[in-house]
């Protein structure tokens, strides 16, 4: 008989792993609770403007293309991508930096605006490059075992793991000026961490995207779940939305199947749970089931920040690029308000998403549609987002126009939606609002982060980024293939293998 597989949640991981599945046979059910897939990865409509709820970077896409292989398809039928140069605009207060992949162009940028620290630039490239060889194996298999830690892949990797440094004292190493460190250590935002925090292992963020690229779906990131979502629906597998879970049905600590919000019973041999973790652990399983992740051991554990957003459609064209982050004037401090004192910031730091620059569909002509984000604490802070949500957007608009120079920016503003940490938690069930999940401190990761066969209950595994190998679109599709792969091996099936990364020779 054919094994029957729920998946709680259409996000990329959910779908990535419903996608895998269905192509191997196995009869896929997936329930969402939200009445559109995507989840954090959804798109959001505004009358004619077309917005990314969440992720808006696609980097590692031959992750994409080998998942997409193993489901005996191309991603190219699928979603048509555009490469950025620039990837992204730094704007700094006294300098603006267009960060580009062509190692000469931007050797000459450093030089320019940082004299002295352009040879650092090919030491970052050759250092983390090796440092990566040697990770990749790590986040593209399973963890679960304390003796994993001892494995030949875990001791050669040791010493690129970087214990006792943060990113920040790594990028230290190339790079002389505060202002060019944040340029490479401003990715520690895609996992919520501050870069004196981040473990320096994660110097292969920007990495990532200096060796392999930006890239644009056009119609947006959310056309990615949108495909894998119809590779399910290609194989035979359902994905129901507006269809949430009550509760889990466990039966001798095994998961049997789904109490459904409308009162169904589903049975199913294995779940997979795509649900925020700390969420799904504290909503969806009776109290006294767990020991590990118990709602009060939960609250204990280290999140991530949460993300302020606007969503804004505009009268008339922004000129930015596509992606550009904007600092604060005293980014240390900005960032200590963020992770450690929980506190709003006067003087934030901004994420600006100006995607009509490379996608016309996204919204009408001579318009543009602007997602914007500011990292602000998440819900343990206490804010009262109903009391400064307005006075918070005044300011972020008022620091963009300040030093972008686009001025009387809310006087374009002709639709707009507003998501506080708030919304994240209550509108989108994102535990305290952290929308990157678990921090990502060495105490929480690998072995020690929840495993993607999770270990408090049978037939139950996990993908996203509230498992190994932890948060971000490439290793969240990442943790789908690992649990994929641990069903495979289950029922003696051959496993979906993980290919060598691209050659760095492939940079421009």
């Amino acid at each position: 008989m054919t094994k029957q597989i729920a998946v709680i949640g259409a996000g990329p991981g959910g779908l990535a792993a419903a996608m895998l599945l269905a192509s191997k046979g196995y009869d896929v059910q997936v329930y969402e609770k939200q009445p559109f897939i995507g989840g954090r990865n959804a798109a959001l409509q505004l009358g004619e403007f077309t917005f990314d709820r969440g992720p808006t970077f696609l980097s590692m896409i031959h992750i994409v293309e080998e998942l997409f292989g193993a489901a005996r398809r191309n991603v190219y039928d699928y979603l048509k991508l555009i490469e950025l140069d620039p990837m992204y605009q730094l704007i700094f207060e006294d300098k603006t930096l267009n960060m580009t992949r062509n190692p000469a162009s931007m050797k000459k940028q450093i030089e320019q605006h940082f004299p002295g620290n352009n040879t650092g630039y090919d030491r970052f490239v050759k250092e983390t490059s090796r440092k990566m060889e040697v990770l990749a194996p790590i986040l593209q298999s399973k963890m679960d075992r304390f003796f994993q830690l001892f494995s030949p892949k875990v001791i050669r990797a040791l010493p690129e793991l970087e214990l006792g440094r943060s990113l920040y004292d790594v990028l230290s190493r190339y790079f002389s000026d505060d202002q060019l460190i944040f340029a490479f250590t401003f990715q520690s935002k895609y996992l919520g961490m501050s870069p004196w925090e981040c473990p320096g292992a994660f110097a292969i963020l920007s990495y990532m995207e200096h060796a392999y690229g930006v890239y644009h779906p056009i119609g947006g990131l959310n056309q990615l779940t949108k495909a894998m979502a119809k590779v399910v629906r290609e194989y035979g597998g359902t994905i129901y939305t507006g269809e949430g879970v009550k509760q889990l049905l466990i039966k001798n600590r095994k998961i049997q199947g789904l109490l459904l919000d409308n009162g169904e019973k589903v049975h199913a041999d294995e779940v997979i749970i795509n649900g925020d973790f700390a969420h799904v652990m504290t909503n969806l399983i009776e109290p006294g089931v767990l020991s590990k992740y118990t709602p009060e051991k939960l609250e204990q554990k280290k999140y991530s920040c949460s993300t302020f957003m606007i969503y804004a459609g505009l009268d008339k064209i922004y000129h930015l690029p596509h992606h550009t982050i904007v600092f604060s004037n005293d980014y240390r401090k900005n960032i200590e308000e963020i992770t450690t004192s929980k506190t709003l910031s006067r003087d934030p730091s901004i994420y600006i998403q100006n995607a009509g620059v490379t996608d016309p569909t996204l919204a009408p002509e001579g318009k543009s549609g602007l997602y914007i984000l500011a990292p602000v604490p998440n819900n343990f802070s206490r804010i009262d987002w109903e009391k400064d949500r307005t006075v918070f957007r005044d300011l972020v608009l008022e620091t963009m126009e300040k030093k972008t120079g686009f001025k009387n920016l809310s006087a374009h503003i002709e639709t707009e939606t507003i998501f506080t940490p708030m919304n994240w938690e209550q509108d989108m069930f994102v535990y305290k609002g952290a929308t990157f999940n678990l921090g990502h401190q060495l105490s929480q990761m690998m072995v020690f982060r929840p495993h993607n066969q999770f270990e408090e209950l049978g037939h139950c595994w996990l993908v996203g980024g509230g498992t190994h190998p932890g948060s971000g679109l490439p290793t969240i599709l990442e943790s789908a293939r690992i649990t994929v792969n641990g069903i495979l091996e289950r029922d003696r099936q051959e496993k979906i293998p993980a290919g060598p990364l691209p050659a760095v020779e492939a940079w421009r």
